[in-house]
């Protein structure tokens, strides 16, 4: 992540009320003391970030705070990993990714040979969910056997935190739900509640540390993803990073944006694929600065160069080595003196179509491998070819056929070159001769070799046994660092949990000392008994009616106490209240009180509703008179 400031000049001299010269002091330090260069990030978006990490440390200036970063180790990371917010997810944003899996891939397959290799560089990866997701698109276009044979993704990033992460390969459940269930059973492996990419491709995907500002790209990549990255660039910066990628891409190669990113401004480089993906392919004939620098002839020249061409021309014909330049359609354009000499050609075979002439077929068959060359774009080298002329010893050639490829990638003919290696082979004889009088030397120490062998391969053999030891030592150390921090985590949560608990408890205190105040302040008599008629509640109104303790009534069945309170008359009353619950019913009985004295008691009943059921039954009680 890079960025750009685009206040005024006024609004760019302070940052709530801090001279800017400050916080750029800040970032000068980070980057020569620590090596991160975050001079071209957006001050806006940079500025806040700082200032929140700030807040949470407890500082309040930059010259304080600067003071800490030069001190703490741990007080940097904890900054650092603040501005890089590492925000990846797979397949991020579908409908993009449906379209590289649809389009783009297969565009990149076919303008390729089915043995080519294919490199993808994944700029700016976090935890590896991108480059996780373009390996999975891939291996599912050109199968597993080959995926491991032609493909490398390349990802990268300066967060060294998140390059670990990426590198281990391991993702929760929750990580992968963007992924279908088919290619998370085909492309993961779970364990330990986790799930760690296919280790047989992982081998494919090389994570390392690169600075997109400071560090110098990958080089002739066929697919670039660099999403939500530019749009962190300040004007200039961006320029610059521009540079690197389109210098990055190959001839016809594609990047893949973010969905927050545009290219507009860089159309003489770039042509859209498709717009709303975000997908972009590298302009024919586009060259940058930098590639400019890399690929032209040298811009510094000496004096007056005019007139080149029949210099190169001079230098053509009077070249050692016999050659001969088609044009795409198979005519001769240039045949130099020793082609002439040894061919039996002549400058009146130029403009002639090859195949009409005798060296299309002999020495050797060239016409096929002109074709493949223009079709594939790839030089061949054909070994072993001889060549006797009338009255002269035999020739050996080794004859190279080289596509000619303009700035736009097109092939516009083909370099027949002879070289002579007579000489070569004739060493090679006497090699091959000096190699039979061996032949008797090397079979008596084919025995000592077979000893040495044996001792080799059972060396071999121990340290296979150590690789795979120390191996399962690492998965075991993998895995006992994750449990350490599934159990940190559950123990966060542990404390959460008890904390939540313990305030619960307390409320719950409150609410039992609130009602129970409540029920002993009602002078009347509250009982409260469930659909069993066991008795749930018994207030200090009913123990001074009757002179039962609540601990000895609650709990027991009403009809079972030893109370003057006449059952017969009172359990209608209950029962209506057990099936109505708006019921409301009330009386008047005589009853035998504590002391053993009648009295005239009115008795109310309602139903008890509990989470809108009725639970029991409540009943009020009143001594009259």
């Amino acid at each position: 992540m890079v960025g750009a400031r685009h206040e005024s000049d006024s609004g760019d001299r302070t940052f709530n009320g801090e001279p800017d010269e400050a916080f750029e002091a800040l970032l000068r330090f980070l980057r020569d003391s620590r090596g991160f260069d975050f001079t071209g990030y957006k001050r806006t978006s940079l500025v806040r970030r700082v200032r929140h990490r700030m807040d949470q440390a407890g500082y309040q200036t930059f010259e304080e705070y600067l003071d800490v970063l030069q001190a703490s180790a741990d007080e940097f990371s904890a900054l650092f990993n603040t501005i890089l917010i590492n925000v990846t997810a797979f397949f991020r944003d579908p409908p993009a990714w449906d379209f590289v899996r649809d389009h783009v891939i297969p565009t990149l397959l076919a303008d390729r040979g089915p043995n080519d290799p294919i490199r993808v560089w994944s700029a700016g990866c976090a935890s590896g969910e991108e480059a996780y997701s373009m390996a999975i698109l891939l291996a599912e276009a050109v199968g597993p056997e080959a995926f491991r044979r032609r493909v490398k993704i390349y990802a990268t990033d300066v967060d060294e935190n998140a390059l670990a992460a990426a590198r281990a390969g391991h993702y929760s459940e929750k990580s992968l739900e963007a992924v279908p269930k088919e290619l998370r059973d085909k492309y993961f492996e779970a364990g330990n509640g986790r799930f760690g990419f296919r280790k047989d491709l992982r081998r494919g995907v090389i994570f390392g540390r690169n600075d997109l500002v400071r560090d110098a790209p990958i080089s002739r990549v066929d697919l670039l993803s660099c999403r939500n990255t530019l749009m962190y660039l300040n004007a200039e910066t961006q320029r610059s990073v521009l540079d690197r990628l389109h210098f990055a891409l190959a001839p016809q190669g594609v990047i893949f944006l973010g969905h927050a990113e545009m290219l507009l401004s860089h159309t003489d480089r770039f042509t859209a694929m498709d717009m709303d993906s975000r997908v972009f392919r590298k302009a024919p004939g586009s060259h940058t600065n930098m590639e400019r620098h890399n690929l032209d002839r040298p811009q510094a020249r000496h004096g007056d160069l005019s007139g080149l061409d029949p210099l190169r021309d001079m230098a053509f014909r009077t070249g050692p080595i016999p050659q001969i330049v088609v044009t795409g359609d198979d005519t001769v354009a240039m045949i130099n003196e020793q082609a002439e000499r040894i061919f039996g050609l002549s400058l009146r075979d130029v403009g002639r179509l090859l195949r009409d002439l005798e060296v299309s077929y002999r020495p050797i068959e060239l016409r096929n491998y002109l074709e493949q060359a223009k079709a594939e774009r790839r030089s061949a080298i054909i070994q072993d070819v001889q060549w006797q002329r009338a009255g002269s010893a035999t020739t050996w050639y080794e004859v190279h056929v080289n596509p000619l490829i303009d700035t736009d990638n097109k092939a516009v003919g083909v370099s027949i070159a002879f070289f002579d290696v007579t000489t070569t082979r004739g060493l090679l004889d006497k090699v091959t001769e000096g190699s039979r009088q061996l032949e008797s030397a090397y079979e008596e120490l084919q025995s000592t070799n077979e000893e040495l062998e044996t001792t080799n391969e059972e060396l071999q053999s121990t340290i296979e046994e150590l690789e795979t030891t120390n191996e399962e030592l690492q998965s075991t150390n993998e895995e006992l660092e994750t449990m350490n921090e599934e159990l940190q985590s559950t123990n966060d949560e542990l404390h959460t949990i008890n904390d939540a608990l313990r305030e619960r408890g307390i409320e719950l205190d409150e609410a039992r000392t609130f009602l129970g105040s409540l029920l002993t302040s009602i002078h009347l008599g509250v009982l409260v008994v469930d659909r069993e008629m066991r008795v749930v509640v018994w207030n200090r109104g009913c123990e001074d009616l009757w002179g039962i303790r609540s601990d000895e009534a609650i709990g027991a069945p009403l009809g079972g106490l030893d109370s003057g309170l006449p059952m017969t008359e009172v359990k209608p009353l209950i029962g209506k209240a057990f099936v109505d619950a708006d019921a409301s019913e009330e009386t008047v009985v005589e009853a035998m009180n504590r002391r053993g004295r009648t009295v005239s008691l009115r008795v109310t009943c309602r139903s008890f509703v509990e989470n809108g059921a009725i639970s029991g039954a409540l009943l009020l009680m009143e001594a009259q008179g």
